[in-house]
């Protein structure tokens, strides 16, 4: 099953049909009250980020399911403009991105970035923002030409390894609504769109 295509703008518009789909597709596939709650607080999780995204652009959301399992998708258009991301942290007084706080600020910062630059760079945002290991290789899904990104299970699984050094972002990850609702969340970029997935799978 898939879900209608609902376009969201920066602005917020679109938000609220996404979430109505969202209702629908947990409806449609028999979901009980509870498991259709937790899966509209990942469409809400996912939809919210984009509230602090400033300038033009589309997204696009939507589900897809297979029996039990749920996959929630938001993609956007690359839009190659290094510069224009750099005025955005130059707006900041501290001279870096404030927003990304919080594990999903931090998946939000990473999908911007991606967004537009067109490249998944760990060397800026990996280490600086999300890696908490040295960029570690195993955080990352393989390079290729059309596929590059980010896996939370694998970011999981690193930072419980050095949680005494990073106590902040493993504090973050226990305390946000996605990483604990959520069986996977990827970020990555396939042709000339990012894409972010947030994976769900109900007993």
């Amino acid at each position: 099953m898939k879900t209608d295509v609902i376009k969201i703008l920066p602005s917020g518009e679109g938000v609220d049909k996404a979430l109505l789909e969202t209702e629908k597709a947990a409806a449609y596939c028999g979901l009980g009250s509870k498991p259709a709650l937790r899966l509209r607080l990942l469409a809400e999780e996912m939809t919210g980020m984009l509230r602090t995204i400033v300038g033009e652009g589309e997204y696009l959301y939507w589900i897809e399911s297979s029996g039990n399992e749920f996959t929630l998708h938001l993609r956007t258009d690359v839009q190659v403009d290094r510069e224009a991301y750099d005025e955005l942290i130059k707006a900041a007084s501290s001279g870096r991105n404030d927003a990304a706080k919080g594990f999903m600020g931090r998946v939000r910062d990473m999908f911007l970035r991606m967004s537009h630059t067109g490249a998944f760079a760990p060397n800026e945002f990996g280490c600086a923002y999300v890696d908490p290991c040295g960029c570690d290789p195993t955080l990352y899904y393989p390079t290729a030409a059309l596929y590059e990104g980010w896996s939370m299970k694998a970011y999981r699984e690193q930072l419980e390894e050095h949680r005494d050094e990073r106590p902040e972002q493993w504090d973050e990850l226990e305390k946000s609504i996605t990483a604990n609702l959520a069986d996977e969340v990827k970020v990555f970029i396939r042709g000339n769109s990012v894409e972010l997935i947030v994976e769900k799978k109900f007993e």
